[in-house]
């Protein structure tokens, strides 16, 4: 007998990618539990199967950076409740990540993945249930089917006082671009292109430019948090990077552009969330 639960969350991170660097994503959970049942008829009650696993979703993987550990040119240190993740590009361009532990998910794996990650997962939630009634488990990410354009971004909200405030989360983020109420697929290429495999940072954050390498730091309530990249991996703005001020630089970059044209912008944060500008 099965249990199956779609899309019973979705979670927004970032991880490390052997080609791509720093990389948002976001996927959709999907969830099977295989058991006998108990006195009730059931083998597990949906609104304690959904709890248990979005908590721990929430509480590993959401809004975290996940690294695999057996990656080429990675390292990794943890002390002082303090992790740091040293890597370098396939062009020798150096990456680091100081950040504390809790936001930080080491991974024993080559690569993630879809598949690879939905494995690293599965014995750690089926531990979530009586071994009684629960004899297997199915775990396994779904993207988000998306039409038109997208683009994969990270983060750090350092006024939030959540697990956005973390310097290196992401998202996998649909974009909507309307002239004069008409849908502008052009445009919509143009900026995800732009804005592909990107970390979007602030520019107040910024604590260093050198040798073509952006270094960024803040406080925030977890604790201290410092990101360093290329460049040329970096959009900045001049605001804190919430969805709404996202959406909000885009619709004005769009008007400068198309002074004489109505703006709207749909800027996602993930599945099925996001912020509306208008100009």
């Amino acid at each position: 007998m099965k249990l199956f639960v779609d899309n019973l969350t979705n979670v927004d991170f970032s991880y490390m990618h052997p080609q791509r660097g720093l990389l948002g994503e976001s996927w959709l959970v999907q969830l099977e539990l295989d058991g006998s049942l108990n006195e009730q008829g059931m083998i597990c009650d949906f609104g304690t199967v959904k709890k248990a696993v979005k908590n721990w979703f929430d509480d590993v993987v959401d809004h975290s950076l996940v690294v695999p550990t057996a990656m080429a040119r990675i390292g990794v240190e943890q002390t002082g409740g303090y992790t740091t993740i040293d890597w370098t590009y396939e062009d020798g361009q150096p990456f680091r990540c100081y950040s504390p532990d809790q936001a930080i998910t080491l991974a024993e794996l080559a690569e993630v993945t879809e598949e690879t990650l939905a494995q690293w997962c599965h014995e750690q939630i089926l531990a979530l249930f009586p071994a009684e009634y629960v004899q297997g488990l199915s775990i396994s990410f779904k993207p988000e089917s998306v039409a038109g354009e997208f683009y994969h971004y990270s983060h750090g909200l350092q006024q939030h006082d959540g697990n956005c405030q973390r310097i290196a989360h992401g998202h996998r983020s649909t974009l909507e671009i309307y002239l004069d109420d008409v849908r502008d697929r052009a445009l919509e290429l143009t900026w995800a292109e732009i804005l592909r495999d990107i970390y979007i940072g602030t520019e107040a954050h910024l604590t260093a430019k050198e040798d073509g390498v952006h270094h960024y730091a803040y406080a925030a309530p977890q604790g201290s948090f410092e990101l360093s990249l290329p460049a040329s991996r970096c959009y900045d703005m001049d605001t804190e990077t919430t969805v709404e001020l996202i959406a909000c630089h885009l619709a004005d970059k769009v008007k400068a552009a198309h002074p004489d044209q109505s703006v709207r912008v749909r800027a996602f944060e993930g599945v099925g969330k996001g912020a509306i500008a208008e100009r």
